[in-house]
């Protein structure tokens, strides 16, 4: 270990006694305590709270006794909990684009990881999250054989053969805390892994079981982030009744590929699409997958069911658009045009344009299929018609105001 190392362990280590003398109970978070607090534990728990807010109320008392319970237990813990008051630390708020009250955020290594806490609001849920969050992330194997065996083929998968008394070991093992949720990291154990003489980072893709391999600088910490962190959150991702919540609150409208969850042979038709013609638009466009009989209900609001299955649509949280023909969606263009015409206003102006012949043909497909409404008596010209989109699905499947205090664009 060289001397740079060595220095660099003592100030952990001292940086974590310093945080279990000095935060033994939850702490006031501001502006004027943020930069050192942030950087003086291992994980920082936040939660951001509003007087006004009754759910945050509710949860302050159970959350500062949370960190109680949690130094008692676990007094050398290098962890502390923290409490913003929104109303007279607003810009902290701002700073980390809180919208609802009370969000609960970590941050781990002074680095804020991307999915907040949604569990239930006990002392004993916190504080196992807690835990969890100072646990390991890295798995070891202590050979070829164990790593093959235990390896979960259908995930995302990081493999990393490195000394484990160097800078390298030391940033991958940074990574691996803040993409936990995200993907698998593997090392050998010390004994095997002295059979290595050159250090070696893979990452194995479960949807083209392809191993890439990192060629970049190992000790640059920032470009091995961004490299494991481009692996690991793909592109495409899918959508679920667990991390829906989440994904609406990064306030992209859904690109949402529906399909048949027996046929997932076109995940990656769909992948590679968004990827040809959707490369410049990952701040714009949120892609996922959708499990068309789960997620029945948004089909049946365009129309369709699962026999229609695969079907693309647009969710733009006020209205949802169709994809008017899916033997195009692999057609040079077709896809790109989709959602720059949703970015343009031109999907909503089509829809009032077309809406007429749509209805006919709707009717049409309805009677093929001997589908009959028993009011449905009047011809489609002669019926009052729906000039709007269909509303949006997944806007109600947004943070529930029965957990949290919403607030309003105006608010913001």
């Amino acid at each position: 270990m060289n001397l740079a190392s060595v220095l660099s362990l003592l100030a952990a280590c001292l940086l974590s006694l310093v945080a279990g003398q000095e935060y033994k109970e939850a702490v006031e978070l501001s502006s004027a305590n943020h930069d050192h607090v942030l950087g003086s534990a291992t994980v920082v728990f936040v939660a951001f709270c509003a007087d006004w807010c009754p759910f945050s109320r509710r949860l302050k008392p159970i959350f500062e006794e949370s960190a109680k319970v949690f130094h008692q237990e676990n007094p050398q813990a290098s962890a502390i909990w923290a409490i913003v008051d929104s109303q007279r630390q607003a810009d902290i708020g701002d700073k980390y684009f809180v919208n609802k009250y009370p969000t609960m955020k970590v941050f781990v290594n002074g680095e804020l990881i991307s999915k907040e806490y949604r569990s239930t609001r006990s002392v004993e849920a916190l504080t196992n999250f807690v835990k969890y969050q100072l646990s390991t992330a890295i798995n070891e194997f202590s050979s070829q054989d164990q790593l093959s065996q235990e390896i979960d083929k259908s995930k995302r998968n990081v493999v990393a053969w490195l000394k484990k008394d160097g800078p390298e070991f030391a940033n991958l093992k940074k990574v691996a805390s803040i993409l936990r949720e995200d993907c698998s990291f593997w090392v050998p154990t010390d004994h095997f892994g002295t059979q290595t003489t050159e250090n070696k980072l893979s990452f194995f893709d479960p949807d083209t079981n392809e191993e890439a391999k990192f060629t970049g600088n190992f000790n640059d910490y920032d470009f091995v982030k961004q490299w494991v962190t481009d692996k690991c959150i793909p592109l495409v991702r899918e959508v679920t009744f667990e991390n829906v919540e989440e994904l609406t609150e990064e306030g992209m409208p859904f690109l949402i590929y529906f399909r048949d969850p027996d046929n997932k042979s076109t995940d990656k038709v769909f992948g590679e699409a968004v990827a040809r013609e959707l490369y410049d638009q990952r701040a714009a466009i949120n892609p996922l997958l959708a499990d068309g009989h789960k997620f029945a209900h948004p089909l049946k609001h365009l129309g369709k069911t699962k026999e229609d299955l695969p079907v693309l649509a647009i969710d733009s949280f006020q209205h949802m658009y169709l994809f008017p023909d899916m033997t195009q969606m692999n057609v040079p263009g077709k896809l790109r045009e989709f959602v720059m015409d949703l970015h343009s206003g031109k999907l909503h102006k089509e829809f009032h344009e077309n809406l007429d012949q749509r209805m006919i043909e709707l009717a049409k497909a309805k009677a093929a299929r001997g589908i009959t409404d028993d009011h449905d008596t009047q011809a489609p010209s002669a019926r009052p018609i729906d000039t709007t989109p269909p509303p949006s699905v997944f806007k109600e499947l947004k943070p529930s105001d029965k957990r949290y205090s919403i607030l309003q664009k105006s608010e913001l």
